[in-house]
């Protein structure tokens, strides 16, 4: 177990997950916390935070949770602040929050191009700001994007939704390219399609949602709990010389 524990434990780290409350965003915290980790938890909605954390703590994590709203620079920074405040300065940050708003570009208005933004790119690009030069100067940190699909191909209505994913995408590989000599690696996850909150929409379609099960080669949708294995692959020393990569946790639907 020890040569296990010195890859993959996370025994005295500290993670902030943002959308941490629900979908790919509280699989990957749960999984973290259950490797060691302490976890913040940042998300909108109180409710859902302390639900998610009463999960975790019962399970013997240990876990502090933010409310906050990425949607503005402001808003980030109250958030980053508050999110050191339990546990000190984080060796992981994992951005999941996100905002599905996926009108045909066509139809696609400045208030919903700047609100994707705002929460899909920029918040994860200001909390690189604020923590990524720390875990440079400490020799150690993980920061891990939650992508999408979308950021590779377009389908079921990409539009500026699709932007952002490529985007962020885009900013896993700036993060690596000025951190990982000094310890802090970037990298994303990319989903198939998850059966989430987020996309609800999409799950009142069966016939959707079947069409989308039967392009993976294992035959299903993904939930959150299958984002765990990679998670904490990618949080731990297991990781350190992979960076800058988008890492397809996606039953094989990206090669269908």
């Amino acid at each position: 177990m020890t040569y296990l524990e010195d890859l993959f434990s996370l025994a005295g780290r500290t993670a902030v997950v943002t959308g941490g409350s629900s979908g790919i965003g509280r699989g990957i915290a749960t999984a973290l916390a259950r490797a060691g980790a302490a976890v913040v938890l940042v998300a909108r909605g109180q409710k859902a935070l302390d639900d998610t954390a009463a999960q975790i703590t019962a399970a013997g994590g240990t876990v502090a949770v933010v409310p906050g709203d990425l949607s503005s620079r402001a808003g980030v920074r109250e958030v980053a602040e508050a999110a050191v405040e339990p546990f000190g300065e984080p060796d992981v940050v994992v951005s999941s929050a996100g905002i599905n708003l996926r009108p045909p570009l066509g139809e696609t208005d400045e208030a919903t191009w700047d609100a994707t933004m705002a929460v899909n790119l920029e918040a994860p690009f200001w909390l690189g700001q604020r923590f990524g030069p720390g875990m440079a100067e400490r020799g150690y940190g993980r920061l891990i994007h939650v992508s999408s699909q979308q950021a590779h191909r377009a389908f079921v209505t990409s539009g500026v939704y699709g932007v952002s994913k490529g985007g962020l995408e885009s900013l896993a590989r700036s993060q690596a390219e000025a951190w990982s000599p000094r310890g802090v690696t970037a990298n994303t996850l990319v989903p198939g399609f998850v059966l989430t909150p987020l996309n609800r929409r999409l799950q009142d379609d069966p016939d959707r949602v079947r069409a989308l099960a039967d392009r993976t080669l294992v035959g299903r949708n993904s939930v959150p709990d299958d984002f765990a294995g990679a998670a904490v692959f990618l949080a731990s020393a297991a990781s350190g010389y992979v960076t800058g990569q988008s890492i397809h946790v996606d039953g094989g639907f990206s090669v269908h």
